[in-house]
């Protein structure tokens, strides 16, 4: 006989694999799309995080907190995201070690582009299966356990 532990666990373990299983085959289907055939998803993935920065500059570290790519891979992307006149970098202002990353306005407008391509996909991928009132409660649920992972 299984205890309530072993219960819940199980039940957490599928609903995290269900969660997973989800994102990663949005994210394939995504990737489809003809737009994505010069700029990967997590290469639009860099370029988005940028957007979102208060002062249009983020250091490389703090970037990287927000993807799932290692800090070498990153740097690596970064540079050819340079490359192609996308992204820019200086010396972080308060460490000349460190590197600070910025859109260009190219980089500004491929991201404004691919986005809306991207929400696109989502709203033609989720809303065949999902009402309003369900998209509604998976973002209440997804942000309540982002809540709960915050430091």
């Amino acid at each position: 006989m299984h205890s309530t532990n072993d219960a819940t666990t199980k039940q957490a373990a599928d609903a995290w694999e269900s969660l997973f299983r989800v994102q990663v085959g949005v994210m394939r289907r995504l990737q489809r799309d003809p737009e994505f055939r010069d700029l990967t998803m997590r290469e639009y993935d860099v370029l988005f995080n940028l957007t979102r920065c208060p002062g249009g500059w983020i250091r490389l570290n703090e970037l990287n907190e927000h993807l799932l790519i290692s800090q070498p891979s990153l740097s690596r992307m970064v540079d050819r995201l340079q490359a192609r006149g996308l992204v820019q970098r200086r010396p972080a202002e308060n460490d000349q070690r460190g590197v600070e990353l910025s859109l260009t306005a190219e980089g500004r407008a491929v991201q404004r582009r691919l986005g809306r391509v991207h929400v696109r996909g989502i709203h033609d991928l989720l809303t065949p299966a999902l009402d309003r009132a369900e998209l509604a409660q998976l973002k209440e649920l997804t942000d309540k356990v982002l809540a709960s992972l915050a430091d």
